[in-house]
């Protein structure tokens, strides 16, 4: 595919027309990593942060947001989803590595369209969730690595991201 689907031939956007398509279960799975250091991380492991359970929180955040996601970018069509897990993954500091979080997002739906922008946008607010949590000790935290990592489903079939093999999913 070498088109972008968002613009009508007048070079217009608009959102792309799924009616003839057939629903299918779609699969879309995401990741990425908030580095912090390593005195965030205990507060987090310890469950000593002021706001509360940052994992739990960044956790209901990040599934909302794959709900909220068509109304947050705007050529995305609102999906019934038929699930969401978000998963964290934590990561000592190395001499190799800093402190980090690992999340992943796996959302599902059977629908004429995918939901990747789903997934990644639950990855995004589970990690901006867990820095808002924790800006008051460490306003440093860096997220970095958002990505697709799979997706499932539809007329073009399976999708891993070839750059996601050196990516520790969570």
């Amino acid at each position: 595919m070498n088109t972008l689907t968002h613009f009508d031939a007048q070079g217009q956007a608009h959102m792309v027309d799924v009616a003839a398509k057939a629903a299918s279960h779609r699969i879309g799975i995401a990741g990425g990593r908030i580095d912090m250091q390593p005195g965030t991380l205990a507060i987090i492991e310890a469950g000593t942060a002021k706001k509360g359970d940052v994992l739990g929180i960044a956790r209901i955040a990040g599934i909302m947001a794959a709900k909220k996601t068509s109304d947050l970018i705007p050529l995305c069509h609102p999906l019934a989803l038929t699930h969401v897990a978000i998963e964290f993954k934590v990561l000592h500091a190395s001499p190799t590595h800093a402190a980090s979080i690992l999340c992943q997002a796996t959302v599902e739906t059977v629908s004429p369209t995918g939901v990747e922008m789903e997934a990644l946008t639950a990855v995004s607010v589970a990690l901006l969730t867990i820095y808002d949590m924790c800006k008051a000790v460490d306003r440093g935290m860096v997220m970095t690595d958002i990505m697709l990592l799979e997706k499932h489903g539809g007329k073009s079939g399976s999708f891993v991201n070839p750059g996601a093999l050196s990516h520790d999913k969570a």
